[in-house]
Parts: structure tokens; C-alpha cells; sequence
């Protein structure tokens, strides 16, 4: 045996080290039980107004929010709130063997949380769209609870993040509408209060018709003009009928004048500067009652995607209260390194041959 070990020392290391570890894995490792668990997220199916504002709320669907739980299932916080309800630190610490257990009590949270993260597995199947909690522990009951409070914890957290978004956008819609219907008020005051300084309801009605009775006496002057210039050429110009044509055309062209200038002159208050003005403020209270019928449905809409924010943790397969260890898989640990450490002693045992025939 000794000549044996000399002369070819990585084969014995290589049997030694198989062997230790064969011991380790078949007579020194600790049980471990495995509790598992299936779970998927789903919404409140609420139909949406007809109204969409989208752009207010992007709500993350599907694989996402799967993907949000598991970072938080895996996170600190995560873990904090274990150490809360239950005592990791004083399990972990306590059972198991040298290589699995954890190693102090008080050890730092930085490396209790990588301990966490080597005992709790959480894989998201893409193709189901489900997300598989896996948790390990050196007691059934204990596997069972931490499994139990993992997804309680993680349907707490999702509902939480989701309505306080839609929360808190539902009250900045809410400071909106306020702020809308304040402008809305002023807008419609500003309004009235010149209808009533003016004396019309409507500034612009008031000119087209101005202009429809301008157009009329135009037309009128037009024909006595015309009748005017026919009776010349028989009557003598101080005839009763040539001087009373003439009257008419000179009323019709004073009214004229005087509808004109009601409708437009450099000073004073003209029609149609009225009309403009009326037009400014006509606009900007049609503006703020659109503007706050856009915030009424906004804020209704959003009212809406709050109740779909929230999500609830479906469980398929609830959180499994293991009857016997399924972990560590001895006999597959065992011979996985069994035919690793065989392969780089062969490596070993190759080269050595090498550099032999190469000396010779």
C-alpha cells in the first residue's frame, strides 16, 4: 500500500477524498426537509370605463409582477420580517451539521442573508407563468411555516405597492379636479359678469345680425340710387318725387353710417372689440370645462385600475408539510464527485505519463 501510495499518490488522494466525502454525504450530513410550493398572480377582472387614460397608470402584468415578487421574496426586507415571526437565526444555527448549518447566531445580516438565499428557492417557470417557492429547513414544521409565511407575506407586499401607486394618484387627480373646478367657477364668472356689463348674451350673435341689417340698407340705397338716377331723366331735379328719393338715400346712408360705427370705431366700446374680447373669455371657459371633464374622467378611471391593482397570490400547490428529508440528494452528490475527482486524477495520471516519456 505504501508503495502504491508513492507511486501513484493523486490515485490515493483522489480514493481518500471519495472516500471522506462518501462518508460526509452518507453518514454526516443533516436532514433537510423541503417544503414547496406553486403560486401565480391574478387581478380583479373590472372592465374599464370607456374613457382611457393609460398613460396615469402603467400597470405591470404576467411575468413582471412574478418577477417583482421574487426579488422580494429573496430580499432583506424579506428576511427582516422572517427573523420577525419566527426564530431563523436560533434553527439555522442550532441543527444541522458543520457544513450546512449556520455558523453563528450573531452573525452580520450581509452573509445571514446569503445563508437565506442558499435555503430558500424561488424559480419562475416561464412557460406556466408560475413562480415555484422552494424553502429548506432541518424541521418539517419549521420548513412549513416559513413556506406559509413567504407567500402571505409576498400577497401582503404586492397588494400594497400596487394600491399605494394608484393611491396616490388617485389623490394628486383629486387635487386636480379642485383646482380645475376653481378655474372652471372663475371662467364662467368672468363670463357672465361682462354679459351683464354690456347688456348682451351673446356679443357675436348681436354683429352677425348687425351686419345682416347693414347688408339690407345697402341693398335699399342701392335701389334708390338707382331709382334716383332713372327719375333724372325725366324730371327736373327739384321735382317733389327726385327731392323726396333724395331724402331716403340720405336716412339710409346716415343709418348705415351709424350701424357701422356701432360695429366697429377707433374708440369706445365697438362691437367688435366687444365681440373679441367676448370670444377670449367664451374660449378660455370652454377650455377649463374640457380640461376638467378630462380630469372628472380621469380621475374615475383611475378610481378604477386601484381595484385592479390589486393582486392576489393563487396558490396551486399550497405550501407542502414534508413527511420525510428529501435533502441533501446523498447518492447523487456523492457520485457526481466520485466521477469528477476520478476524471482529474486520470488528468493527473496522463500527464505524469507525459512528462515520464519525455525524461526518458
Amino acid at each position: 500500500m505504501q508503495k502504491f501510495i508513492k507511486k501513484q499518490p493523486h490515485w490515493a488522494l483522489a480514493l481518500a477524498a471519495i472516500i471522506a466525502v462518501s462518508f460526509y454525504w452518507f453518514a454526516w450530513a443533516a436532514d433537510r426537509y423541503v417544503s414547496r410550493a406553486t403560486v401565480v398572480l391574478e387581478s380583479p377582472q373590472i372592465a374599464a370605463p370607456e374613457f382611457s387614460f393609460t398613460s396615469l397608470i402603467k400597470g405591470g402584468g404576467g411575468h413582471g409582477d412574478l418577477l417583482l415578487l421574487r426579488e422580494h421574496l429573496l430580499s432583506v426586507d424579506m428576511l427582516n420580517k422572517v427573523q420577525a415571526e419566527l426564530p431563523f437565526r436560533e434553527h439555522y444555527s442550532e441543527n444541522g451539521d458543520l457544513f450546512s448549518q449556520l455558523a453563528d447566531a450573531e452573525t452580520p445580516i450581509e452573509e445571514l442573508h446569503k445563508y437565506y438565499q442558499k435555503r430558500i428557492s424561488v424559480e419562475l417557470d416561464e412557460y406556466a407563468g408560475v413562480l415555484n417557492i422552494t424553502v429548506e429547513a432541518f424541521a418539517p414544521e419549521f420548513a412549513h411555516q416559513m413556506s406559509q409565511l413567504l407567500l402571505n407575506a409576498g400577497e401582503a407586499h404586492m397588494n400594497e405597492m400596487g394600491q399605494r401607486l394608484a393611491e396616490e394618484q388617485v389623490r394628486f387627480l383629486e387635487r386636480q379636479v379642485d383646482r380645475l373646478e376653481g378655474r372652471l367657477d372663475e371662467t364662467r364668472a368672468a363670463l357672465l359678469a361682462y354679459q351683464n356689463e354690456h347688456g348682451l348674451i351673446s356679443p357675436i350673435h348681436t354683429v352677425e345680425s348687425l351686419n345682416q341689417v347693414v347688408g339690407t340698407l345697402e341693398g335699399e340705397l342701392a335701389r334708390m340710387q338707382a331709382r334716383y338716377s332713372a327719375a333724372q331723366s325725366y324730371q327736373s331735379g327739384r321735382s317733389a318725387e327726385l327731392v323726396r328719393i333724395n331724402s331716403e338715400i340720405n336716412a339710409l346712408k346716415k343709418q348705415i353710417g351709424k350701424e357701422q360705427n356701432r360695429l366697429a370705431k377707433e374708440t369706445g366700446n365697438a362691437l367688435n372689440s366687444i365681440s373679441a374680447d367676448y370670444q377670449t373669455l367664451e374660449l378660455k371657459a370652454q377650455f377649463a370645462q374640457q380640461t376638467y371633464s378630462s380630469a372628472l374622467a380621469a380621475l374615475e378611471n383611475t378610481r378604477i385600475e386601484a381595484a385592479r391593482k390589486l393582486k392576489q397570490v393563487s396558490v396551486l400547490q399550497s405550501p407542502l408539510l414534508p413527511e420525510y428529508a428529501t435533502k441533501p440528494d446523498r447518492l447523487y452528490n456523492a457520485s457526481m464527485f466520485a466521477i469528477i475527482t476520478l476524471f482529474l486524477a486520470f488528468i493527473v495520471n496522463m500527464m505524469t505519463l507525459i512528462i515520464r516519456d519525455h525524461r526518458d
